[in-house]
C-alpha cells in the first residue's frame, strides 16, 4: 500500500473519532443543540474541542517520534517512554514548576522539553555509535528508572498534600480540564517538533542501509540525529507538560504501520502520526465511560493496551540477533 492511501485512510478513522470526541461525554451534545444552543456552543469550544486538539497533537508527536527513533536507531523497541524521553521530559516539567517556582502551562513545557532533550542526548552518550539493540534498552531502562526515582523524590519533597495529588494525577496522564490555554502552549510546541523530525524523513530509508551507505548518497548523518533527537525533545516535551506521561503509543503504532509501507521509515513517519493521533483520541473517549464510579487516566488505558503488546513484540524476537 502507498503512503498516500494509508494516510487518507488514517485520516478519515481520525475524522470519526475526532467527530466522537466532540459529541461523547457526560453531557450529551446533540440533545443539548436542541435544549440549549449557546451552552452546548461554549461547551464544545471551551471544553471538549481543547481535549481534542489536546489529544490528537499528543497522539500525532508520540507515533511520529516513535517511528522516527526506530528509524534512527535501527531498533523496533524504541519509543519515547521506552528510551526515557516520556520520563526527562516528566521530571523535568515536575522540577520547573514545582521546584524551580516557575509556575504556568509554560514553565512546565519549557522544563519538559528541556527534560526530554537531556534524556536522548545521556541515551546516545551511554548507547555509543553502533550500539545493539540490547544496548539501546539497556541504556533507555537506566534513564527511565533515573527518571522514576528523581520523580518519585520530587514527591516525597512536594511542598504539600495538595501538590502531590496533582502531580500524580498528572503523571498517568490526562486530558481532563485541559482549556485554550494548555493548547496555545503545547500544540506550537508539538508541532514544531513534529516539523523538525519530519524533515529528516528522505534520509531514514538511506540510514536503513547504514551510516556509512547514507553519507555516500549525500545525507548529512549528523544532522539527521540532531534533528530528530531535537524534534524529538521538543515534541515529547510539549505531550508530557500538557497531558502528562502517556506509554506505549509511540511503541504500538509504528509497528502497525510499518509493513504496510514496505518496512520502509520514511513513508512510515507521516501515518504513524496520524495512526497515533487517531489511537489517542479514541483512548481519551474511552476515560469518560467511568469505571466503578471513577474515571481512568488516558495513559492507564494506553498502558494496558501497550503492555502486552511489548510483551509479545519481546517474546516474538527472541532468538533473533540483535
Amino acid at each position: 500500500m502507498s503512503a498516500g492511501r494509508l494516510c487518507l485512510i488514517l485520516g478519515g478513522l481520525l475524522a470519526l473519532v475526532a467527530a466522537a470526541s466532540l459529541l461523547v461525554g457526560d453531557v450529551p451534545i446533540l440533545s443539548l443543540l436542541k435544549r440549549d444552543p449557546a451552552l452546548a456552543h461554549m461547551l464544545i469550544v471551551e471544553l471538549r474541542l481543547p481535549r481534542l486538539v489536546l489529544a490528537a497533537s499528543a497522539g500525532a508527536a508520540l507515533g511520529l517520534c516513535g517511528a522516527a527513533l526506530q528509524g534512527l536507531l535501527r531498533n523496533p523497541l524504541a519509543s519515547p517512554d521506552i528510551l526515557g524521553t516520556s520520563a526527562g521530559a516528566a521530571l523535568g516539567a515536575v522540577v520547573s514548576a514545582y521546584f524551580l517556582g516557575l509556575s504556568g502551562t509554560l514553565a512546565m513545557a519549557g522544563g519538559g522539553i528541556a527534560g526530554a532533550l537531556i534524556a536522548l542526548l545521556l541515551l546516545l552518550a551511554l548507547a555509543g555509535r553502533g550500539a545493539s539493540s540490547a544496548t539501546l534498552i539497556l541504556a533507555g531502562v537506566a534513564i527511565s528508572a533515573l527518571g522514576g526515582a528523581m520523580m518519585n523524590l520530587a514527591l516525597a519533597l512536594a511542598p504539600s498534600p495538595f501538590a502531590f495529588y496533582d502531580i500524580m494525577f498528572w503523571l498517568l496522564g490526562s486530558f481532563a480540564d485541559r482549556n485554550l490555554g494548555h493548547v496555545s502552549v503545547g500544540l506550537p510546541a508539538m508541532l514544531a517538533g513534529s516539523l523538525i523530525v519530519l524533515s529528516a524523513a528522505r534520509g531514514l530509508d538511506a540510514l536503513a542501509l547504514g551510516e556509512d551507505v547514507a553519507a555516500t548518497l549525500g545525507h548529512d548523518v549528523r544532522a539527521m540525529r540532531w534533528r530528530i533527537v531535537g524534534g524529538s525533545a521538543v515534541a515529547v516535551g510539549g505531550a508530557v507538560a500538557v497531558a502528562g506521561i502517556i506509554g506505549f503509543v509511540g511503541l504500538i503504532v509504528p509497528h502497525l504501520v510499518r509493513p504496510l509501507v514496505r518496512n520502509r521509515p520514511g513513508p512510515a513517519l507521516l501515518p504513524s502520526a496520524l495512526g497515533g493521533a487517531a489511537l489517542l483520541v479514541a483512548a481519551d473517549i474511552v476515560t469518560r465511560f467511568p469505571l466503578n464510579g471513577k474515571t481512568l487516566p488516558v495513559g492507564v488505558v494506553t498502558a494496558m493496551l501497550g503492555a502486552p503488546f511489548f510483551l509479545w513484540l519481546i517474546l516474538s524476537r527472541r532468538g533473533m540477533p540483535s
